[in-house]
C-alpha cells in the first residue's frame, strides 16, 4: 500500500504529547501529565474540528480515553452543522480486544467504529458489532491503507490520530500521514522500554523526512508542527 493514492484516503494527521527525550509514556505504557490547560484545549479544537479519531488498542487497554470533546460550546457548533456531538471514534484492533466497557462505548453522542482483520474471533467481533460499526480488513492485521479508504468512503475527510507508538509507526511506515503535531513538554520520563513518538520496526535506511511548518513556545514547552514529505 506504500503507493497508496492518497486522493483516495482521508487528510491525516498524528497529534501527541512527549516529554523532552520524546516518551509519550511510561515504562508502564500509563500516560502522565505533560502538557498544560492551553495544550488541551488546542487538542479539543482539533477533535472539534476533524470528522474522526483514531487510536490502536494499545492506547484503549492502557488509557481507556473517551476520545470525546470536552468543550460545550464546541459540541454545540458541531450540531449546529449538523454533525454529530463527537467526531467518530476509530480504534485499530486487529483481534477485537475492545472491551465492552471501554469508555468510547460509555461516553458521548456519536459513531464509534473498530477495525479487525480477519484472524479476529467471531465471538467478540460479534459482541463488538452490538456498540460499534466493524471494519473488517487484513488477513492478520488491520490493512491501515484499506481502513482509510472506507473511512474516506464514510464521509471521513479529516482524520486526526491521537496514537499510540505502533499504530503510529504503521500509519507513517506505509506514507498514509499528511502532518504531525507534537507539544514538548519540560519533563524527562526515561526508559528504554517507554514508548516514543514512533516505535514499530523502524527504518534502516530512507528514513521519513519532515519539513518545518511552525515551531512556538506554549506553557513550559514547544509546539511543532511537521509536513511530512516522502515515508518509504
Amino acid at each position: 500500500m506504500n503507493n497508496l493514492d492518497k486522493s483516495t484516503c482521508p487528510f491525516v494527521f498524528i497529534n501527541a504529547a512527549m516529554s523532552a527525550d520524546g516518551k509519550i509514556a511510561t515504562i508502564e505504557r500509563r500516560q502522565t501529565r505533560i502538557s498544560g490547560s492551553f495544550d488541551f484545549d488546542r487538542m479539543d479544537e482539533l477533535r472539534a474540528t476533524s470528522d474522526a479519531v483514531m487510536v490502536g488498542i494499545g492506547t484503549v487497554l492502557s488509557d481507556n480515553p473517551s476520545l470525546t470533546v470536552k468543550s460545550a460550546q464546541r459540541r454545540e457548533k458541531r450540531r449546529a452543522r449538523g454533525l454529530d456531538e463527537n467526531p467518530a471514534r476509530v480504534v485499530v484492533d486487529s483481534l477485537a480486544r475492545t472491551p465492552i466497557d471501554a469508555d468510547i462505548f460509555k461516553k458521548g453522542a456519536g459513531k464509534r467504529i473498530i477495525a479487525v482483520s480477519e484472524r479476529a474471533p467471531e465471538e467478540r467481533v460479534e459482541q463488538l458489532a452490538g456498540h460499534a460499526e466493524i471494519i473488517t480488513t487484513g488477513k492478520t492485521r488491520v490493512e491501515l491503507g484499506e481502513l482509510l479508504i472506507e473511512l474516506k468512503a464514510r464521509g471521513i475527510d479529516r482524520l486526526m490520530v491521537e496514537g499510540g507508538a505502533t499504530l503510529n509507526w504503521g500509519l507513517i511506515s506505509k506514507g498514509l500521514v499528511d502532518e504531525i503535531y507534537t507539544f514538548i513538554g519540560n519533563i524527562i520520563i526515561g526508559g528504554r522500554t517507554a514508548p516514543t513518538l514512533v516505535d514499530g520496526e523502524g527504518y534502516t535506511n530512507g528514513f521519513c523526512r519532515l519539513s518545518l511548518i511552525s515551531c512556538k513556545d506554549l506553557e513550559d514547552g514547544v509546539l511543532i508542527k511537521w509536513r511530512v514529505l516522502y515515508p518509504v
